[in-house]
């Protein structure tokens, strides 16, 4: 499995709200492959593997964790506002990239505010908040006058370093692994159909807005009945997943996810000898959780590979991944009789 678009796309700005190179990105992918991709009137990927009309969607997001400019202190410092679920302590020290509306690009580093070891004796034990935390430009400025005149300005998109590293054990670590893990699962899933040359009533779709909760409420082709969600798996105490499977979600934060689809995720999944874990999440909510929200009449299942420190540095593993595509291809090939 090479796993060089994965890279490619991780170091792809794309926080909710600012994706549209990895939009573009994703929707060239699939016609160097000779598919015939679409986008939604909100910019998400869609593409269909099949002639017929899909009944079958398989979603995952392409949108990140992020933030924008809040405002400007007078001492030329940045004040930030959270795009999504940003953890301030496990992004403290993050380096970042300031996009302003007319394409200047600056670096800088969020940091607590009186961030020197040195002459703060209470570095340690300060409860990080939006108020007591910046970004420090890496331009020489002293003012709020000095970061305006370069361009900068209240709304403008922050995007941190992912920091990949692929590690010969088979781990891949980098933020951002939710869920552009699962955008490759899909990319996986293409190019796999297309090399079988199966016609398969199939959707892909890629959200752009899952990280501020309406990334799947819409978009869908009318005729789908099933929506399959590929996103991380959660890793962590209580939890029963591992970055070396797929993780099967029977329930998160929204309420139990269809039944009848779980059963069969979880049968083909036996016969197939795939590894799977059955869990379920206290604290989370998918583009499935959307979709049913929204109102739309369908059936839903989520799983994904196994991501450890979700919403920090992330990691998962080759064979999480690998099992998350063979466990979508072997729910196409039960449903369409392949």
């Amino acid at each position: 499995m090479n796993t060089s678009l994965l890279k490619k796309l991780i170091e792809i700005d794309s926080p909710s709200g600012f994706t549209k190179k990895a939009d573009d990105f994703i929707f060239n992918f699939f016609e160097k492959i000779g598919y015939q991709p679409s986008q939604s009137n909100k910019g998400a990927v869609r593409c269909s593997l099949g002639s017929e009309s899909p009944v079958l969607a398989i979603a995952a997001h392409v949108d990140t964790l992020g933030a924008v400019v809040a405002g400007v202190e007078e001492n030329g410092t940045i004040r930030i506002s959270k795009v999504g679920g940003l953890s301030l302590n496990g992004f403290e020290g993050g380096y970042c990239r300031i996009y302003t509306l007319d394409n200047k690009t600056y670096t800088g580093t969020l940091l607590l505010d009186n961030p020197a070891a040195h002459v703060n004796r209470d570095l340690n034990s300060t409860q990080r908040s939006l108020y007591n935390m910046h970004v420090r430009l890496d331009e020489v400025v002293a003012s709020k006058q000095d970061v305006l005149s370069l361009g900068i300005n209240v709304g403008d998109f922050i995007c941190f370093e992912p920091h990949y590293q692929e590690l010969s054990s088979g781990y891949i670590k980098s933020r951002f692994m939710d869920n552009k893990a699962g955008c490759f699962v899909l990319f996986e899933l293409a190019r796999r159909i297309k090399e079988k040359g199966w016609n398969v009533p199939v959707q892909l779709f890629f959200s752009n807005y899952e990280e501020v909760g309406h990334g799947g409420t819409c978009g869908f082709a009318h005729s789908v009945k099933e929506l399959l969600v590929v996103d991380m798996g959660v890793v962590g105490k209580g939890t029963a997943g591992k970055e070396t499977a797929c993780s099967v979600c029977a329930k998160d934060s929204s309420g139990p996810y269809d039944y009848l689809m779980r059963k069969k995720l979880v049968t083909v999944a036996k016969e197939s000898d795939i590894d799977y874990c059955l869990d379920v999440y206290p604290f989370y909510g998918s583009d499935g959780s959307a979709a049913l929200r929204a109102g739309n009449d369908f059936r839903v299942a989520l799983i994904g590979p196994g991501v450890s420190a979700s919403h920090g540095v992330e990691r998962t593993h080759k064979k999480g991944i690998e099992a998350t595509v063979d466990l979508c291809m072997a729910y196409i090939k039960e449903s369409f009789n392949y």
